[in-house]
């Protein structure tokens, strides 16, 4: 075995998973109330477009739900990210609210890891922009597209990584030691026309990105309006989200 390989996985041993699990009530509401000895140093949520990357946003789908809880990991092609998020910070400020103080810890020191391309990474920030949350989690990006362009701007790289325990161990360790950024912002506001009755979101039969999405239909007092028009938001980095820099590659 090379001597870089036999780092590597020396590394990953030293991750303690116990750091980064989070216990089933505080993400499921109806599961009974556990003591945890030792709080998470790193509790994280983690999102996976098992779509990606060919079979390895599947394999690695299988792997973080293998090594962590499989309450904290979610499959973006099953549930979206919104509702995931809405329903686990309910349930945190109903265990706070009850003087739970694990769920005060858990809140403070969370972050977030996001598997998939650009357009992936993109969509949580802006949810977790729209949330408007008093503090944001970070969110670390595993590049599992195929560009990669966000994860290789704060150092998680290009290729493709590992699926096997050390590797995502190793990731694991990473995100840890992380610094946390904020990021700037670019909105664009755009006009489409759409049914004249209805929801405006989602639109049939249009395949909105999930960085785009309508918020309301345009006021008759707009200037700008035409019959049956909408306004779309299109969120590309958020200032009120925070990433996370990879130290390794600084």
């Amino acid at each position: 075995m090379q001597l870089e390989a036999v780092m590597a996985v020396a590394n990953s041993e030293s991750v303690l998973l116990k750091d980064f699990k989070i216990p089933t009530y505080i993400l499921v509401s109806e599961a009974k109330v556990e003591k945890v000895p030792e709080e998470p140093k790193c509790p994280v949520i983690v999102f996976i477009n098992s779509k990606s990357g060919g079979q390895l946003g599947g394999d690695l789908l299988v792997t973080f739900r293998n090594l962590l809880n499989e309450e904290q990991v979610f499959d973006l092609g099953e549930e979206a990210p919104d509702k995931v998020l809405r329903r686990i910070y309910v349930n945190l400020e109903k265990l706070k609210n009850s003087g739970d103080e694990l769920a005060v810890k858990i809140q403070k020191n969370l972050r977030l890891i996001v598997a998939g391309g650009d357009g992936t990474a993109g969509w949580l920030l802006g949810v977790v922009s729209d949330l408007k949350l008093s503090h944001s989690p970070p969110i670390a990006t595993v590049p599992l597209g195929t560009g990669n362009n966000l994860p290789f701007s704060f150092g998680w790289g290009k290729k493709n990584p590992g699926t096997d325990d050390n590797s995502v161990k190793l990731f694991l360790g990473e995100v840890m030691k992380a610094k946390e950024m904020k990021i700037d912002s670019w909105h664009i506001i755009m006009r489409m026309k759409t049914p004249k009755e209805g929801s405006c979101d989602p639109i049939a039969p249009l395949e909105l990105p999930h960085s785009l999405h309508a918020f309301h239909r345009c006021s008759e007092a707009d200037e700008l309006n035409v019959e049956w028009m909408l306004k779309f938001h299109m969120l590309f980095i958020l200032s009120e989200s925070c990433i996370l820099k990879n130290l390794k590659t600084s």
